[in-house]
């Protein structure tokens, strides 16, 4: 119970320091995916003029669904990433557990997460897709997420200690991943014989996920073999993560 309140703690603590200490506060948080979304909303409503019958509104709400995870992910990613170096201080504290650092600062990305889905479902709501069953399965796909980022933190924040290029390769992991992942594009445009391919991105099903949530009204069960291969993945990275930072952690003293 006493680590709960800690992480509360030392998360909120981040955040109001990083978010709450200029004078626009947390809105300079929000100032980049909300800009990413106008600019996306300004092009496919005065600029390409998508057909078909569902026109720029559900081809711009699908993309929200995409967007809003994925700007999650890779904000998560990136900060806990860094979390040991940026901390080193309460690294040589003895008393400290430093494993909770990655997850301090995912939660903290995780508050600007919450407030941008609220927005999204308004977005919704405003036109016309009102609250459903389907929508008591979003924790699920907000706990995945949380998840799968601790293991990628603890993995990564571990080795950027040793190894300072691992902040560059994250980088050019969430801007490549940003493409091969279906948050621009529908997974029906690959061909059924490779569509298997994005079984192995777990951010795919987090973002098909996100959509089956809010537009296609699918719940996570109907897609077993997707949901199995997600769980196992997931829970692999989470197990595989926690034991690098273990066998690493003696060792971050003697560098840091």
């Amino acid at each position: 119970m006493n680590n709960r309140k800690l992480i509360a703690l030392l998360a909120y603590n981040d955040f109001k320091e990083e978010y709450l200490g200029s004078y626009l506060g947390i809105v300079w948080a929000l100032i980049r995916p909300v800009t990413f979304i106008l600019v996306i909303w300004v092009v496919f409503e005065y600029g390409i003029k998508p057909g078909g019958s569902g026109g720029s509104t559900s081809i711009i709400l699908s993309l929200l669904t995409g967007m809003i995870p994925w700007f999650f992910f890779a904000e998560g990613l990136t900060k806990s990433c860094t979390s040991i170096v940026q901390n080193s201080f309460l690294v040589k504290k003895v008393a400290f557990s430093v494993n909770i650092l990655p997850l301090i600062s995912i939660l903290s990305r995780f508050i600007i997460h919450i407030l941008l889905v609220l927005i999204l479902i308004l977005i919704f709501i405003l036109n016309g897709y009102y609250p459903s069953l389907y929508w008591l399965q979003l924790p699920y796909y907000l706990f995945c997420s949380v998840v799968l980022l601790l293991g990628l933190g603890w993995l990564t924040s571990a080795l950027r200690v040793f190894v300072k290029d691992t902040a560059e390769v994250v980088g050019l992991i969430t801007q490549f991943g940003f493409w091969f992942t279906p948050v621009f594009w529908s997974p029906t445009i690959v061909s059924e014989r490779y569509r298997f391919i994005l079984d192995f991105n777990p951010m795919a099903y987090i973002i098909q996920g996100f959509r089956n949530t809010f537009i296609e009204h699918v719940w996570f069960w109907q897609n077993p073999i997707q949901t199995i291969i997600f769980l196992v993945m997931m829970f692999f990275i989470l197990f595989f993560g926690a034991v690098v930072f273990k066998r690493l952690t003696p060792h971050f003293g003697d560098v840091i």
